[in-house]
């Protein structure tokens, strides 16, 4: 794990400012469970970010969710008062600024709805993507409702 260097990271890194720090890896972080194994920590402290389609109002709706967990679109939906609808690669590209497996929960060029995993509220920290694949950043559940003006909700799916 080293600094930033990527562009899109440094500008996730700028976004943040200097509370925060941006590392990149050597190898990809594109998935909860990746970036776990890379950080040497439990897969529940990553914090994914999925973004859904509202497909009635053209939103995105990212939901940060706990990497241990699965979204319950019927969650979701019950929250925003809209069916919502997965969102492929370029939609994904054009709300937030980022690819697919490195969403940064942060800095996206369309603003949309933002709904945050309760469970994420009950960890001390979590690491979230930085803008690429490679890229990751440190926060706390205060951080992350500040920086994305989320609303907390249970959206994780029940067995």
């Amino acid at each position: 794990m080293k600094p930033a260097t990527a562009p899109t990271a440094l500008r996730v890194q700028a976004l943040l400012g200097p509370a925060f720090t941006v590392y990149e890896f050597d190898q990809p972080t594109r998935t909860a469970q990746e970036a776990a194994e890379a950080l040497g920590c439990a897969v529940a402290a990553i914090a994914k970010s999925v973004i859904f389609r509202a497909p009635t109002s053209d939103r995105s709706v990212l939901v940060v969710t706990s990497g241990a967990n699965r979204v319950d679109e019927a969650k979701v939906t019950a929250v925003i008062g809209e069916p919502i609808a997965r969102a492929d690669a370029a939609f994904v590209r054009e709300h937030t600024g980022y690819a697919i497996g490195g969403v940064s929960p942060v800095g996206h060029a369309k603003p949309g709805l933002v709904l945050i995993d309760a469970d994420l509220m009950a960890m001390t920290e979590f690491w979230a993507a930085a803008g690429t694949p490679t890229s990751i950043f440190r926060l706390t559940p205060v951080d992350l409702t500040a920086l994305t003006g989320g609303t907390v909700a249970e959206v994780k799916q029940t067995v």
